[in-house]
């Protein structure tokens, strides 16, 4: 009788599993979001405009990543809910500020609040240790730009 040989076994990979849980919060997230009238786009644009204390637009569409004719379309959706407010620079007429509304403050709130619901059970299989666990792993992932991460391990 010969011995079968041994196989190694190739590493765990995360990219399928990070790509279904990913797929079952976004999922989640839009139908919470929808009653609110929000998707997860406004949402982002939402959460930095309250975190950074307002933005200029150019800069708002930097931190998204956004093209300028895409941010012009996301606030005006977000305006025409007055969820965000456009006023002109005082010290640069050419440049528009966007800031946070009491309005979007309270609704992001209700959103947060939501989404903190599917969170817990999209990862109810973990505990809070290893929910924190992921949470700084997943951190430590996303402080490293797709450049960095290629040259570290090619390749790309």
């Amino acid at each position: 009788m010969t011995s079968l040989p041994v196989v190694n076994q190739p590493p765990h990979r995360c990219g399928a599993l990070v790509d279904h849980l990913a797929r079952r919060l976004r999922l989640r997230s839009e139908s919470v979001l929808a009653p609110l009238g929000l998707r997860p786009r406004h949402l982002i644009a939402l959460t930095v405009l309250r975190d950074q204390g307002g933005s200029a637009q150019q800069d708002l569409a930097k931190i998204l990543e956004m093209d300028s004719t895409n941010v012009v379309s996301l606030l005006n959706e977000l305006e025409t809910e007055n969820l965000i407010e456009r006023r002109r620079s005082p010290t640069d007429r050419r440049r528009h500020l966007v800031e946070l509304t009491d309005v979007g403050a309270k609704l992001l709130a209700r959103a947060e609040f939501a989404l903190a619901a599917v969170e817990d059970e999209v990862f109810s299989g973990l505990s809070g240790e290893q929910r924190e666990t992921l949470y700084t792993l997943l951190q430590q992932a996303t402080n490293k730009t797709g450049v960095e991460a290629c040259r570290e391990t090619p390749p790309c």
